[in-house]
């Protein structure tokens, strides 16, 4: 294959952590919906948990715990506990809007593949002024089986844009995600919103936010 017909074609978002930084409140409605278990639990203890999906981010806080749940309904519960507090306090993360612009006027596709549950995934869109309408495709957890690390939902997102992984750059910020990106066949850009840069050393080019995305990242 040629440079030429490699060359960068679309754009694939993960979303918390890279668009929006929802974890806090996320953690924040889980700890209220175990609150009313009767369980006091700490921010901190989501953390091992973070970018592998809520049913995780639940369930692993509550086996290491050792806190009875029903996954289904709790996790319904802490939605809508998240769906009350975001108003007024999600934001996009720094440079994200003007990013999104600038992939756009370059004709790029973009979507948006998140381990998240559509629930939250549209929610957190719409908050942050960039509604799931303003993506080519939008994929979140419910749409594959593999959570990350496995490839599965960058390549799902790659497929509801009609491009190969290779003319994709998957835009990250957890270390299974950018796993996942580059098992896919993508080239990555980590930004170092939840993990250091040297725990990110997998992806082709590193960031501190989309304000200051290294050029080469969009130039290829």
């Amino acid at each position: 294959m040629s440079q030429h017909d490699r060359r960068m074609q679309g754009v694939i978002f993960d979303m918390d952590g890279v668009l929006v930084l929802s974890e806090p409140l996320l953690a924040e409605a889980a700890s209220r919906m175990f609150a009313e278990k009767g369980f006091t639990v700490h921010h901190e203890e989501y953390r091992p948990f973070i970018g592998q999906g809520e049913d995780r981010f639940i369930g692993g806080v509550a086996a290491a715990r050792g806190i009875p749940i029903d996954p289904a309904r709790d996790k319904a519960r802490t939605y809508a506990i998240y769906l009350d507090l975001i108003p007024g306090k999600l934001k996009p993360l720094p440079g994200v809007r003007e990013f999104v612009a600038l992939c756009r006027s370059r004709g790029l596709a973009l979507a948006v593949a998140s381990s998240a549950d559509a629930v939250k995934v549209e929610g957190n869109l719409r908050e942050i002024g960039l509604p799931p309408s303003e993506f080519d495709a939008v994929v979140t957890g419910s749409d594959v089986v593999r959570k990350k690390p496995a490839p599965d939902i960058f390549l799902e997102a790659c497929r509801r844009l009609e491009l190969s992984a290779e003319r994709c750059l998957v835009v990250e910020d957890a270390v299974a995600g950018v796993a996942a990106a580059k098992a896919a066949g993508a080239r990555c850009l980590a930004v170092t919103t939840s993990f250091a840069a040297e725990q990110l050393t997998a992806a082709d080019w590193i960031t501190a936010c989309l304000s200051n995305v290294p050029p080469q990242a969009l130039a290829w």
